[in-house]
């Protein structure tokens, strides 16, 4: 049975030890807020420690390590648990510089150890029947992509956090839409120019950075796309969706979280009936993307036991930081 250790004990680590515990022991959790460490332990009947250094230096029965700290961690935090020989799991973004995504690769293979990047939207199943139209040329040629995300932060959300914090958070298109830009790659590959406008409209007060964009993009391939993104809807999480207009047809994922095929019109071919895909992850005054975190650790024990590759490599997560690095580069602030 695989031996897991979480580093960091906030709400996205009680997603972890859920599958954790479904696919291997967790032997270990990590914070630097004793509270959070204690609590998570008691509930799993683990050993609660107060740093990485501690963690590592008592030797627990620990294979695993999952980075589940605040985004401008991750870097130093992977790199420490690789050396100390454990792979790693890190959630998104794999960091917030692609210059530390590179050393956390060489730091991976240097070690011999697997690190992998959570991207659990390639889970959802309609984002998986999307992949099979472009892989096997269904679509033809993909003309344009526009891509919406509008969700709601609250003040509450950047107040007292790390959240909003240039330094630990790294930007909106890093902590709430760097799925959609993986998807984005994942579909179409690189991109080759970037333009647009950025600006933070209504959280100036808590925030260091823009709560709304509106960006175009052009492909390498020729594609070119739009992402409109805020997190200032109303209330309330509104929709995150992709479609894609292709020469034999048009397709969109929809839903609030790329959770639902909203529409398809394809020469030739119909995306049969889709499994219903996981609930949101549930964050106490907000919601976030679908939790698939059964897959990323089901591929983890996978990719441990039998060699299997990784569904999502660490060269493809540090592609998602290059592209998000280049739209910052590139816009304007207004």
């Amino acid at each position: 049975m695989t031996r897991y250790a979480i580093i960091g004990c906030g709400r996205i680590a009680q997603r972890h030890a859920e599958h954790i515990t479904a696919n291997g022991k967790l032997s270990a959790v990590c914070d630097i807020i004793p509270e959070k460490a204690d609590a998570l332990a008691k509930q799993y009947g683990c050993s609660a420690f107060y740093s990485i250094e501690k963690l590592i230096s008592a030797s627990p029965d620990v294979e695993v390590a999952a980075i589940c700290t605040p985004n401008g961690l991750h870097a130093v935090q992977t790199i420490q648990c690789l050396e100390a020989g454990y792979h790693v799991v890190c959630e998104k973004p794999l960091a917030i510089k692609p210059g530390d995504c590179k050393k956390m690769i060489e730091a991976s293979l240097k070690n011999n150890r697997h690190l992998f990047a959570v991207k659990q939207n390639r889970f959802n199943p309609p984002v998986i029947a999307v992949k099979k139209l472009i892989s096997e040329n269904i679509l033809g040629k993909i003309f344009s992509v526009q891509v919406n995300c509008f969700w709601n932060r609250k003040d509450d959300y950047y107040k007292n956090s790390w959240h909003g914090s240039n330094d630990m958070d790294g930007g909106t298109l890093f902590t709430q839409f760097s799925h959609f830009i993986d998807l984005l790659y994942w579909f179409l590959g690189d991109v080759k120019e970037v333009t647009g406008f950025i600006k933070n409209y209504h959280h100036s007060d808590v925030m260091d950075f823009e709560d709304s964009g509106c960006i175009a993009m052009e492909f390498v391939n020729g594609t070119t796309a739009t992402l409109n993104y805020t997190v200032n809807s109303f209330y309330k999480n509104m929709e995150g969706s992709i479609t894609l207009f292709g020469e034999n047809g048009t397709v969109k994922i929809g839903g609030e979280y790329l959770n639902e095929l909203e529409y398809q019109q394809i020469k030739n071919y119909t995306i049969p009936a889709l499994p219903g895909g996981k609930p949101a992850n549930q964050y106490g005054s907000y919601t976030g993307s679908m939790s698939n975190h059964d897959k990323i650790y089901q591929n983890v024990e996978a990719v441990i036991k039998n060699g299997d590759s990784a569904a999502t490599s660490a060269s493809e997560a540090m592609k998602t930081v290059e592209i998000i690095e280049k739209i910052y580069q590139s816009v304007k602030k207004l």
